[in-house]
Formats: structure tokens, C-alpha cells, sequence
């Protein structure tokens, strides 16, 4: 007898018919001897109409205290999930108990809508466990230690899947989804994309960080930090699938890299449209002025993700970074209001219409020529390059977002990701 947790998307959980294909399909494996652990999403679409209610009411909300109400409001599309998953699953004759966050509990901080989960009690859902019970559990929120809810950010849940997964040290933890598994780009742009039998771990948390939707970044960090077997597989097979059959379906994020992977130099093109540059122009090149620029954008709980800072002419220079798109409006308006008059630099500059088209493959650390090739693809296609950064497996380019469709196609045609695997 394994611990499960399986892991299910809004789309998943989009219908009381799907829930209840959901409830089916958990109840077998619960039947085959598991232990499961479920961890739903609200039903897709659900946050987005309760968030939309609050902008409604309020349309900037960024303070500490309007942060709190999003999270309270947000939270209860998970609850809804749980307790239909656990209606249905009652229905399927088996005992099913749902909890929120909260009441597992799920300690956070109090970073409200981006918290990060500190600790998972596990001693309740043990006991459920222990007593034969199908325990399912709301992602994407937990409690902070003043005992306000608390949520993770788009896409939580997965992290909370992984999450609760490391905290039980459960034998695996698969997340069910609207595809079937990892490709080498998404297919609905690249319709010759592969799918991808194993991806190493490095490489899908690469993927992930650069836009990639398969998988929440913070998800694919817990299950590398605590080594957690994961699976990327569909929920819309049938519900009746052989267990071996579907157990072994999908993407398996491995931990160890084989004589196969090393084979591939790129395994996959990842793209995120969800950018915007930012330009801070005619700033003082003297030491330190990286820190006055960024340090009120992370004070701001701002990510920032591409950085560069131009050459130095006449003692000036321009430093560029991106953010989400989400965050542009709101960091020109903090440079504004607090660099520029302390930094004395000219102007504060953007551009919301970029994206970033990235290579990633483990096999990069062993081949030159990778990133030029990248680079000549490109401009045989007429695309230029605004911004690059790079590490030891991938390589991004911050391009004119009404260029990122033809540079996913010619890059993974370039890199031959059409042809199947050796």
C-alpha cells in the first residue's frame, strides 16, 4: 500500500460532471489499497470571477489590508472544490473528510497573495488516513500565524500538492491536468511538439521559471529541494484506465540524468508573454545604484526577472530589468515616485509588449555553439534580440512580443524537437 496525493487543475474540476469522473477515478485507486491524498483547484474560471467582483468594488487593490481581503475571497473557490470532491467521493460509497488550509493547518507567511508555505501539520490527515478516510485538502492557501488566510499565487495548488506530498514523504505525487504531459513547447503553437516521456529535474524547473504552464515554479522547487517523485499526466482519460497503465502515463520528473538525456541539447522552447521592460535612463554609474533602483522594487514584493545595465558614457548609464505584466503600471509608478528623485536619473521608460522565448536542455553543459545558433536562427527570421540572459542549460532572449509565435516556431525546428528522441 502506497500514500498517493494526486493533484487536479480547475479544468479537472470544471463541472459536477468532471468532479465527479475525478471522484471515480480517485476511488479506484483508493480501492486498489492507496492511501490518497487530493488536492483540487477552485473549478475553472471561479477565481477569476471572485477576484473580478473585488476589482469591481475596488480596483486598486495593493494595500497590506485589501491584499488580506483578496486572499479571503480567493480562498473560497478551493473550499467549494473540496467539498463537492468530497461529496462525490461519499457518493462512490467511499468515507471522504475535506479540510481548507487552515485546517490542516498549513502555516504561511504573511505575504498575502504570494504567501510561502513554512511548515505542513500532518497529524490530522495521518489519522484520516489511518482510519481509512480519502483526505482531501484545498491548494493554493493556507494561515499565517495571526490566523489570517492566506494564498500562494496562480497556480498554488501545485505547490501545495508538492508540498503536502514532501510533508507526508509520500511514494508519489501526480498532477492531473488539461494535458498529458510535458512537451517540448506547447503544441497549440507548434503543432510538431513532442511529448516528452522524462524531463529531467533541472530542466522542468527551468522551463517552469520561464513560462512554461505545465507546472508552478514552486511546485517543481519543493520536489527538488525534498525529492519528490512527480508525474505530469491527463485527467481526461478514462476514469477506468488500468492503474499500471496510467501510473506509468505522462511525464516523469526524473532526478538523475541518463546516457538519453544527454543526448538531447535542448529539450524544450519555453515562452512568457506575461513581461514588460522597464528602462531607467541617464542614471549615475557609481557603486551601489543597482541597489537603489531594485532594492524598493523587491521592498515592494515586486519579482524581477532580466537585468542589464548599459555601458558607461560621460558617467551615466541605463540600467533595464523586466516584471510581470501584472506589476509594469505599478513599478513605473514606484521608480517614479521614489528613484528617480533619489537617483536624479533622467527618465523611467517601458515597454509592455515583450515576451521571452527561451531554449532550455542539461545537454547545453556539454556542447558550444548553442546559444550562436540560437542567435543566427533569429536573425534569419528578422527577430531582434532586446535582452539576453543566461545560465549553465538554458538561454532567454527578451524579443518584440508580435515575434514570439515565429520564434517558438523556427527555434524548435532549428533544434530539430520535431524529430523523435533517439
Amino acid at each position: 500500500m502506497a500514500l498517493i496525493v494526486h493533484k487536479y487543475g480547475g479544468t479537472s474540476m470544471g463541472s459536477t460532471e468532471r468532479i465527479r469522473n475525478v471522484a471515480k477515478r480517485v476511488a479506484k485507486w483508493a480501492r486498489a489499497g492507496h492511501q490518497m491524498v487530493v488536492v483540487p483547484s477552485a473549478m475553472s474560471g471561479e477565481t477569476n470571477r471572485l477576484l473580478g467582483l473585488a476589482k469591481e468594488l475596488s480596483p486598486a487593490s495593493t494595500t497590506t489590508s485589501l491584499l488580506r481581503e483578496l486572499d479571503m475571497i480567493a480562498s473560497t473557490g478551493e473550499q467549494v472544490s473540496v467539498g463537492l470532491l468530497s461529496i462525490a467521493l461519499q457518493a462512490e460509497g467511499l468515507e471522504a473528510v475535506s479540510y481548507a488550509g487552515w485546517q490542516v493547518p498549513v502555516r504561511t507567511d504573511s505575504s498575502f497573495t504570494k504567501a510561502r508555505i513554512q511548515s505542513i501539520d500532518d497529524a490530522r490527515v495521518r489519522a484520516d488516513l489511518a482510519a481509512g478516510r480519502v483526505v482531501i485538502i484545498c491548494g493554493f492557501q493556507g494561515v499565517d500565524d495571526q490566523g489570517n488566510i492566506t494564498t500562494l499565487g496562480r497556480g498554488g495548488s501545485d505547490t501545495s500538492a508538492v508540498a503536502v506530498a514532501a510533508a507526508m514523504k509520500a511514494d508519489e505525487c501526480l498532477i492531473y491536468t488539461d494535458v498529458d504531459g510535458v512537451y517540448t513547447t506547447d503544441p497549440r503553437i507548434v503543432p510538431e511538439a513532442r511529448r516528452l516521456m522524462t524531463v529531467s529535474f533541472e530542466e522542468m524547473l527551468e522551463m517552469a521559471s520561464l513560462g512554461s504552464k505545465v507546472l508552478q515554479i514552486r511546485s517543481v522547487e519543493f520536489a527538488g529541494k525534498y525529492r519528490v517523485p512527480l508525474r505530469v499526466l491527463s485527467s481526461f482519460t478514462p476514469w477506468d484506465i488500468d492503474i499500471a497503465e496510467e501510473a506509468s502515463s505522462g511525464t516523469l520528473i526524473t532526478f538523475e540524468e541518463d546516457e538519453k538525456m544527454e543526448q538531447a541539447v535542448v529539450a524544450g522552447i519555453a515562452f512568457n508573454r506575461d513581461e514588460a521592460k522597464i528602462s531607467v535612463m541617464g542614471v549615475p554609474d557609481k557603486p551601489g545604484i543597482a541597489f537603489q533602483i531594485l532594492g524598493p522594487v523587491a521592498e515592494a514584493n515586486i519579482d524581477i526577472d532580466v537585468i542589464i545595465q548599459n555601458v558607461s558614457h560621460d558617467g551615466k548609464t541605463d540600467f533595464s530589468f523586466t516584471v510581470h505584466r501584472n506589476d509594469y503600471q505599478r513599478t513605473l509608478d514606484l521608480l517614479n515616485a521614489k528613484v528617480v528623485p533619489q537617483t536624479a536619473a533622467a527618465q523611467v521608460v517601458g515597454d509592455p509588449k515583450i515576451c521571452k522565448v527561451s531554449i532550455v536542455g542539461i545537454g547545453m553543459r556539454s556542447h558550444v555553439g548553442v546559444a550562436s545558433k540560437m542567435f543566427r536562427c533569429l536573425a534569419e527570421e528578422g527577430i531582434n534580440i532586446q535582452m539576453i540572459t543566461t545560465s549553465e542549460i538554458k538561454t532567454s532572449v527578451v524579443i518584440d512580443e508580435k515575434y514570439m509565435e515565429l520564434a517558438v516556431r523556427a527555434l524548435h525546428k532549428a533544434f530539430d524537437l520535431d524529430q523523435p528522441s533517439a
